[in-house]
């Protein structure tokens, strides 16, 4: 009963954070996005290009694109190619539509076109690699690299990196260079932003400290941080003299506390604290 509870109280988590990172993404695209005819690739920014030459909005567009790709996904990947990317693809496409007919835009927020790309960029780049970091997607361009991993030997990266490139290239002809432009920017700088928060959100430290006296870190470290810890013998090459060294790995608010803690009850203790975004194991992160 205890499992099932928490099992449950983790999809509830987990569909919390994809609603809000999803309300983030559809701000992004709404707000920022559409009113300036920024289309730096995906399916909002195919719907940009075609809302200007079709008697359709973009929001519109961006709903029936993705609905055909989900049963593009239903057939060619099967029920089980991500209920998450279901979710995300129609709460977005329907908020979207909401948006259109609640909100309505008849122009961009402000008159700084530059200031606007960067909130177009980073608030859809954000929400991606919080979706990516558990497991989701924003569905759209995304299921067609699913297809294509699928079924091909293709490169799917640079493929998805082609299309995206010929929607920017059609913003040039269908409005202007200045747009053109900016969406190619916006192109270049989405991946640098994803790869960045994800780094950012998995950030680790990851603890060296040779001691002296082990126990109260150690102590420190399981009862008190909830964590656990690698210690083994060892001697120092310029005296001889016995040594313990304690190896452990945690989040950086944790990270805080132990430095602290270390730093008040064995100021003579040698600590090297490094970074890293890929810990996986018991406690973090399993292999996917």
């Amino acid at each position: 009963m205890y499992k099932n509870m928490g099992k449950l109280r983790r999809n509830v988590e987990e569909y919390a954070i994809l609603t809000a990172a999803t309300l983030i993404l559809v701000a992004g695209v709404y707000v920022f996005k559409f009113p300036n005819n920024f289309s730096f690739g995906g399916v909002t920014g195919l719907a940009v290009v075609l809302g200007a030459v079709l008697p359709t909005t973009p929001g519109s567009l961006t709903f029936i694109i993705n609905m055909l790709l989900l049963v593009i996904g239903f057939l060619f990947l099967g029920r089980g190619f991500g209920i998450k990317t279901v979710y995300v693809s129609v709460l977005m496409s329907v908020a979207l539509s909401l948006a259109e007919r609640l909100f309505p835009m008849d122009g961009p927020l402000t008159d700084e076109p530059v200031l606007e790309l960067m909130y177009a960029i980073v608030l859809p780049a954000f929400s991606s690699a919080v979706l990516f970091n558990i497991g989701a997607s924003g569905g759209g361009t995304d299921i067609v690299a699913m297809i294509l991993k699928k079924y091909t030997t293709m490169n799917i990266g640079a493929a998805l990196f082609v299309v995206d490139l010929g929607i920017v290239a059609a913003s040039c002809f269908v409005f202007d260079a200045q747009t053109g432009l900016c969406s190619l920017c916006g192109l270049l700088a989405k991946s640098l932003v994803v790869d960045n928060v994800i780094e950012s959100i998995n950030l680790c430290k990851y603890f060296t400290i040779i001691c002296n006296d082990p126990e109260p870190i150690c102590d420190f470290i399981t009862h008190k941080l909830g964590r656990s810890a690698t210690v083994y013998r060892a001697e120092g090459a310029y005296e001889h003299s016995s040594k313990t060294v304690i190896i452990t790995i945690m989040k950086r608010s944790q990270a805080v506390e132990l430095r602290n803690f270390i730093r008040r009850n064995q100021p003579s203790a040698f600590l090297a604290i490094t970074n890293s975004s890929e810990i996986i194991g018991k406690g973090f992160r399993g292999f996917n």
